[in-house]
């Protein structure tokens, strides 16, 4: 640990990617140039708060090989890194710094569900993030947080197979449509978050950022009251509401509304400096 805090001042320091550390609703996602996207004060102070000896442990939506190139801009070596929504956490390689182990993964057949949504939305995308790390998909979905390997396949070879993620996008249907037709969908045994356009991200039931990060705190041995996180997506509810149980949870301000619900308070938006500002007035001593 670095050397600056007591271990009964260190934090867990949750934090979404897209939209919270990254400023990629304005620069783009495109050309990887993530020093580009990360702004300046928010970049310095997670860097401040992981050489202070804190917790920081990245907690995003992102594929593992969509994720690591973003920590990497940072300049920090966190001990965990959570993708997937929860369905992968890794823990750095002792014996290679710059490298991470899978440590835990959490698999399930999306069949049923895969099958289920296919009679509702006929017209729908689908795509399977292998529990393995390769990426199986029925036509192009158009991110750069899904992984590099990748393979187009029949709906059919979709089936059966172990996953720790399923992408359901619906370009033809509006997102007021979208979420009407997923509510009906009556899906069980998985878990799911809708995004503010018509995707749809389903991991194995209970499986989310706080249940990844809950494990994390845990093992390391941070107390439920110093934990802070930060997100802005409908994918970060369950995180915001683990955190402010006990500890500080912020919502960016760009935040739809149902995501600012269930935030302990509300920063400005990731362009007007949010995370900083949020982090500043959660660290004062270190970042005012």
């Amino acid at each position: 640990m670095a050397a600056g805090i007591a271990a009964n001042e260190r934090h867990l320091i949750a934090l979404d990617l897209d939209g919270t550390v990254l400023d990629n609703e304005h620069h783009g996602t495109a050309g990887t140039d993530w020093d580009d996207q990360i702004p300046e004060r928010a970049g310095n102070a997670i860097r401040a708060l992981h050489a202070a000896g804190h917790e920081v442990v990245i907690a995003t939506g992102r594929s593992v090989d969509a994720t690591l190139p973003v920590v990497e801009a940072l300049r920090i070596k966190p001990e965990w890194v959570i993708a997937a929504n929860g369905a992968v956490t890794l823990h750095r390689d002792a014996l290679a710094p710059r490298a991470y182990r899978r440590e835990y993964v959490e698999a399930f057949d999306p069949s049923e569900a895969l099958v289920k949504i296919r009679a509702q939305l006929v017209t729908a995308r689908f795509a399977v993030e292998l529990a393995s790390g390769g990426f199986l998909y029925t036509e192009p979905i158009p991110t750069g947080t899904l992984p590099s390997q990748q393979r187009q396949v029949p709906f059919e070879e979709l089936l059966g197979v172990q996953a720790s993620r399923v992408v359901v996008v619906s370009p033809d249907h509006r997102l007021e449509e979208f979420l009407s037709a997923v509510e009906t969908l009556g899906l069980t045994h998985v878990s799911y978050a809708v995004g503010r356009t018509s995707w749809l991200d389903i991991a194995p039931s209970g499986v989310t950022k706080a249940s990844a990060l809950e494990v994390v705190r845990s093992r390391v041995g941070i107390d439920r009251s110093r934990v802070f996180a930060a997100g802005d997506g409908r994918n970060d509810i369950d995180m915001l509401q683990w955190a402010g149980r006990h500890g500080d949870s912020v919502a960016m301000g760009q935040a739809v509304a149902d995501v600012r619900a269930e935030a302990g308070r509300v920063t400005a938006p990731v362009d007007q400096d949010g995370l900083f500002e949020a982090l500043r007035d959660r660290f004062p001593a270190l970042l005012g």
